[in-house]
């Protein structure tokens, strides 16, 4: 298993809402119309995150995600000190990872809520075929035509709100780095360039293709052409980070030379968990579950970087890369490891 692959689930509110209970068991961008001047970027290492934090992001903070259901649990049971830790998340804007099955309930509660605050859904379309090479976050749509209609069902769910959609984490990479079989490549390139069509459709949505991180395709050239043939240049960029650790300042440069190798594409940076960086040494199962991490810098469109959009939070802090170093299946909730996270951010 590559050190340089990033996996993730998304977990059903039903399944969250049955695993929260379970303490110790426990693992994209748009601005409001009116923009507001940019403000020079703080350094990851003052980024102050330490108690309950008010969401001064444009982003929705979701008020019945995992973790806000879990600060009441740990509050009703007199874990004060744990519950506040826990708001460092609760209080975040996260993305949203819509069901497989049929998207448009999570979509529309989202959406819904957003609009109600005038504020931007952040969504995750996770459904492409032979998603995750079959490895923990295997699944998606049976075939080409089944993705069709779920993609055409999330556009539709979306509507007219103010919405940033992550584009397929992992699926051009995974052609990158030959774990999708050749075969499925130009399959997956089509689907990719009719998914950013028709999510433009909506008026008020932005779309950033995933395009993985500077230390899994390390030559930023070799990714270059897959993500022209998967349309980038019909969306309003690429995403880098997503799932993984990699520091503030590498995915910047990073992102900054893969923009001028695409005429000058803008991209988000997911920053959920890279307050510490990646995990030292050893390469091997780096990127699932690591000790010692730490969240990362809030979600914000005030990057002071003209090419990047944004930072978000795109993996949901305390749902598992999978079962390694103790814990559950991919995109479950974990109380524990999500408390670590908030524990070691600054």
């Amino acid at each position: 298993m590559s050190g340089r692959r990033i996996f993730r689930t998304r977990t059903s509110t039903a399944l969250a809402l049955a695993l929260i209970g379970s303490v110790g068991a426990t693992a994209g961008c748009s601005s409001p119309d009116s923009v507001e001047p940019e403000k020079p970027e703080t350094s990851q290492s003052s980024e102050k995150t330490a108690g309950p934090a008010a969401n001064t992001s444009p982003f929705w903070v979701d008020p019945n995600s995992s973790a806000a259901r879990q600060v009441k649990e740990w509050t009703a049971q007199g874990r004060t000190d744990d519950a506040n830790q826990l708001k460092k998340i609760s209080e975040r804007p996260v993305a949203n990872w819509p069901a497989g099955d049929n998207p448009v309930p999570d979509v529309q509660r989202v959406t819904a809520g957003a609009a109600a605050e005038g504020r931007t859904a952040v969504l995750v379309a996770y459904n492409i075929p032979h998603r995750d090479c079959g490895q923990h976050s295997a699944g998606g749509a049976a075939d080409s035509n089944a993705y069709l209609g779920w993609l055409d069902a999330f556009a539709k769910a979306i509507g007219d709100a103010n919405t940033t959609v992550i584009l397929e984490p992992d699926a051009v990479p995974h052609i990158v780095d030959g774990c999708t079989p050749v075969e499925d490549h130009d399959e997956r390139s089509r689907l990719l360039s009719q998914a950013i069509s028709r999510l433009k459709e909506q008026p008020k949505t932005k779309v950033y293709l995933d395009a993985g991180n500077p230390d899994w395709i390390k030559d930023a050239g070799k990714i270059v052409d897959p993500l022209k043939r998967a349309g980038v240049a019909k969306a309003d960029g690429f995403s880098l980070n997503v799932s993984n650790f990699q520091r503030d300042e590498a995915v910047k440069a990073y992102g900054a030379q893969l923009s001028g190798l695409l005429g000058g594409a803008h991209f988000v940076v997911d920053s959920s968990r890279n307050g510490n960086g990646p995990l030292p040494g050893s390469r091997a199962g780096a990127w699932c579950n690591p000790s010692g991490r730490a969240l990362g810098k809030p979600p914000t469109d005030r990057t002071g970087d003209a090419l990047l959009d944004a930072y978000l939070w795109i993996k949901r802090p305390g749902d598992s890369d999978g079962e390694c170093r103790g814990g559950p299946a991919a995109g479950t909730w974990w109380p524990d490891y999500a408390l670590g996270l908030a524990r070691k951010s600054k």
